[in-house]
């Protein structure tokens, strides 16, 4: 077992960690020496274990000039999502724009507790500050102050927010999410002006006929520095959660709940219940709690199917 943290050449054995994986090509990236199209061995069939976008692994070079080898182990992995299958996820970074277009915030919550539910500590960016007051931006901000999560704004246009996002996602592996036109590749090309570079360096190999199919894919931004474009993450369906379960996926409501007059309280109808109390005195939004009322009652019906 080769330490996860020397990333030299020990001959022709190479630790690196898989970038892009297509059609049973992965392909892996090496720090200081580049992106390798590797096939992985047949052992891990037999074991049924599969490589994943995302894990560490030990490969043998096979053509140094070519950029091939084969993948001979792969390392502990940290934690495994299902949807999108990606493996060590440090934590997620959930992009919308402050405006233009308007933070769609039960999409937002849907993200987060997608994130709650798959345990992936939670970091929300809203991107376009510059497009908006700061009693706008305070007014965002109370909306997520009690959620537990920590909040950024930024504008790729004016680089506003830049080294504290850097210094967010150094040596972490941080999954992307968001909606479309949020400005998440502005900030990614912010992030690593190179990546794009080694993005293309993939892609010439991809397009060599074998495969085309769009997957989850680690981009390279420094040292042990990964950012993940995840297009399983644009889901608005909240996989594995039940109803009764929802409000666990709240932070805020958990210091509230032991004054509910009922066990198992779902905070909607019941009487004397400390979640809507809270609501009343202001110490959980109003924003949040409509949202859960809106999922839990998709999920009541989800469930009579």
């Amino acid at each position: 077992m080769y330490d996860k943290n020397d990333w030299m050449w020990k001959g022709q054995v190479m630790q690196g960690k898989i970038v892009k994986g297509i059609s049973g090509f992965y392909y892996v990236h090496v720090v200081e020496s580049g992106v390798y199209e590797c096939r992985a061995k047949g052992i891990f069939r037999k074991q049924n274990r599969k490589p994943l976008v995302g894990d560490d692994v030990i490969l043998d070079v096979i053509d140094e000039a070519e950029r091939t080898g084969n993948i001979t182990e792969l390392l502990p992995r940290k934690n495994e999502l299902i949807r999108p299958a990606v493996s060590n996820v440090d934590q997620a970074l959930i992009i919308f724009a402050a405006a233009k277009p308007k933070p769609h915030f039960n999409l937002l919550d849907r993200f987060l507790v997608m994130m709650e539910y798959q345990q992936i500590p939670v970091v929300i960016c809203f991107n376009k500050c510059d497009l908006i007051t700061e009693d706008e931006r305070r007014e965002i901000a109370d909306i997520y102050a009690s959620c537990g999560q920590r909040l950024l704004f930024t504008s790729a246009k004016e680089e506003i927010g830049m080294e504290e996002l850097r210094e967010i996602i150094r040596n972490k592996t941080t999954a992307v999410a968001g909606p479309s036109g949020v400005g998440k590749s502005s900030l990614v090309n912010l992030l690593s002006p190179g990546a794009q570079m080694e993005t293309g360096e993939i892609s010439r190999k991809i397009e060599r006929g074998r495969h085309t199919t769009r997957h989850s894919e680690l981009i390279h931004v420094g040292g042990a520095s990964y950012i993940m474009d995840t297009p399983g993450f644009s889901s608005l369906y909240i996989p594995g959660v039940e109803k009764e379960d929802l409000g666990k996926f709240y932070p805020e409501f958990a210091q509230y709940e032991p004054y509910c007059r009922f066990q198992g309280c779902a905070h909607m109808s019941e009487p004397d219940c400390g979640v809507k109390q809270a609501l009343c005195e202001g110490k959980i939004h109003s924003t949040r709690y409509e949202n859960y009322c809106m999922l839990y009652e998709e999920l009541k019906s989800m469930n009579k199917y």
